[in-house]
């Protein structure tokens, strides 16, 4: 673990340290005060790499750091923070973005254990997950597309006017045709929100649909109040994780539905884009033909929340079933 900053430390003679406001095995991230731009907050990345690099690798990760911190610094989104500068200071490198202040989810979900609410409203979460599908949608659709790598619920803020942010860039990935990337960063990402093919040094096997697990994961844990079990050991026993509505009967046969077709454990039986899967978890867009774990009773809930030509075609047997009834009665 990197050694943080001392408070009132400026780096690059511009951004006075105020807080450390994040940690992991990468580095920290500070509250830092722009000192250039009067009032200014903003946060402060730090990157360390692996002290057993060579000389030549760290070079190759230093550079490529600089590439994806540019191709950051051009994204416009108002789900995302503004990444606004990156330097290096001797061996550490940094990444400096807009400042989002609120809560995370993570402190949500704690929160709403602590009052004794049992799980969060699904709808305040479909709206949240909303505003995440739109930057994720935003940011796979960058050529060449960026892969996030850590979507968890500490992850995403909710400013004091109800916008979610997705922060952290710590572990992003410029999905480069025909190239091999280094790992610029200690960590693959947090276990329990984290595909299996995302485990391991090499990054050649994420894609989109990575995150797609992510996010499935991050909705998992936000309607059940749980986390979710590993990919590992699901990959082990399909059957250890509760469906959704085993644990919160609240939710919505579709939004069930949604999530376990995300979290699929191989990659290629999961949404193809996060277009797909939001069409699908609003209702404007069918699951394909593949079997699908459902509720083993069955209620009126569970039908109203069927596509629409399910219902049509369900109550037009009922009427039908009626009118005969009632032939038969005459």
């Amino acid at each position: 673990m990197p050694l943080p900053l001392e408070t009132g430390m400026i780096l690059r003679n511009r951004y006075q340290i105020l807080d450390r406001i994040g940690q992991g095995g990468m580095g920290n991230i500070y509250l830092a005060l722009d000192t250039r731009l009067q009032g200014r907050k903003c946060a402060v990345k730090e990157v360390e790499h692996e002290k057993n690099l060579s000389a030549n690798i760290l070079q190759e990760a230093r550079d490529q750091f600089q590439r994806e911190a540019s191709v950051l610094a051009r994204l416009d989104h108002p789900n995302l923070p503004k990444v606004s500068d990156y330097f290096s200071v001797n061996e550490k490198d940094y990444l400096v973005m807009d400042y989002v202040p609120g809560k995370d989810l993570r402190t949500l979900l704690l929160e709403a254990k602590e009052k004794n609410q049992q799980y969060l409203n699904e709808k305040d979460v479909l709206d949240w997950v909303s505003q995440l599908s739109d930057a994720l949608i935003y940011l796979h659709s960058q050529i060449p597309p960026i892969v996030h790598r850590d979507i968890k619920p500490s992850n995403l803020k909710i400013t004091p006017d109800g916008y979610l942010k997705l922060v952290d860039f710590g572990l992003v990935k410029i999905l480069t045709p025909g190239e091999e990337t280094i790992t610029i960063i200690q960590g693959q990402g947090t276990l329990l929100y984290t595909p299996l093919e995302q485990y391991g040094g090499s990054d050649t096997h994420t894609d989109v649909r990575s995150d797609i697990y992510a996010l499935g994961a991050t909705l998992y844990h936000l309607v059940t109040g749980q986390a979710p079990v590993d990919a590992r050991q699901r990959f082990l026993n399909p059957d250890i994780q509760l469906n959704p509505r085993s644990v919160n009967s609240s939710i919505s046969p579709r939004t069930e539905k949604a999530i376990l077709w995300a979290l699929e454990v191989h990659p290629t039986h999961r949404p193809d884009s996060v277009d797909t899967f939001r069409k699908y978890l609003y209702g404007t867009k069918e699951l394909p033909a593949r079997p699908i774990i459902r509720p083993s009773r069955v209620s009126l809930i569970d039908i109203l929340f069927e596509p629409p030509e399910i219902v049509l075609i369900s109550l037009m047997v009922v009427l039908l079933f009626l009118s005969l009834i009632s032939t038969i009665g005459q």
